[in-house]
């Protein structure tokens, strides 16, 4: 799944980080903690790896 907004590409980006142990998932809030518990770390790979040029700060949902 690809990232729709910049806030979605660093939340996914946070929780990736969590899920291989580079950072503590302790810390994760909001949509990086749900995105760490309900994704697998292929899916945060692909939503982090999102090209952030046109994407909007905050998507209209």
């Amino acid at each position: 799944m690809k990232a729709k907004s910049k806030a979605q590409q660093k939340a996914a980006g946070a929780a990736l980080s969590a899920k291989r142990g580079e950072s503590d998932p302790a810390y994760l809030q909001g949509a990086s903690r749900e995105m760490y518990d309900t994704m697998s770390e292929d899916e945060l790979d692909d939503t982090a790896s999102t090209s952030r040029d046109d994407l909007p700060e905050h998507a209209d949902d």
